[in-house]
């Protein structure tokens, strides 16, 4: 049974849709033993503890850069003995030390379909709204492996869905988080968790 630790930041819908499998059983062969916030007060703690899931807070602010805050998150991971761990709405990009530590162990889910609206600068509605400016017709979700450069990790799963004429980004993310993100995630972890993922070449083979 593999450990999986969940990084946070914010109100932890992604993390729900991970409860909720791992409740249903669909999540196999892991186990969430605790969530990370980098904030205090997040809801996504509060998700945890209604699950019975342990917590800790290792607020951004107390560190003075990056490099220390990750040296931190990097410990924690360590004394948690951490098999996987999943960037759940997790705001602070990890400096190179947690992913060279934890090589295609990392998992991040990006509102978009990678290459496309991703890298530094590109989260939250800023997605949908650049995705909407370019006039797309469809758009989505990817969830993939971490590694030194924002959003580039080799790919694990892909989905898609339709935009509408009248979409404005909020109703864009939504349909994205409900029909992609809150089901694709939790499904990336379970075949990571029964070793359904291989890499060659930085490219990653799911076995479906």
């Amino acid at each position: 049974m593999k450990n999986i630790v969940v990084l946070v930041s914010g109100g932890g819908t992604n993390l729900q849709a991970l409860i909720d499998d791992q409740k249903s059983g669909e999540i196999k062969g892991g186990k969430i033993t605790c969530v990370i916030s980098s904030k205090e007060g997040a809801y996504a703690l509060e998700r945890a503890r209604n699950a019975g899931i342990d917590t800790k807070v290792l607020p951004r602010k107390s560190y003075a850069d990056s490099k220390s805050y990750s040296e931190a998150i990097l410990a924690e991971l360590n004394s948690l003995n951490a098999d996987l761990v999943v960037l759940a709405g997790f705001m602070t990009i990890l400096d190179e030390c947690v992913t060279k530590a934890y090589p295609y162990k990392i998992i991040n889910v990006h509102p978009a379909l990678i290459p496309s609206f991703c890298g530094e600068g590109y989260y939250g509605l800023r997605v949908h709204e650049k995705a909407l400016e370019y006039g797309v017709k469809v758009s989505g979700a990817t969830v993939h492996f971490v590694n030194e450069k924002a959003d580039a990790g080799a790919i694990i799963l892909q989905g898609a869905v339709d935009v509408k004429n009248d979409d404005t980004p909020e109703t864009l993310q939504r349909r994205i988080m409900e029909n992609v993100e809150w089901k694709l995630l939790p499904k990336a972890v379970s075949l990571f968790c029964q070793d359904r993922i291989t890499v060659k070449n930085g490219k990653a083979y799911v076995d479906l």
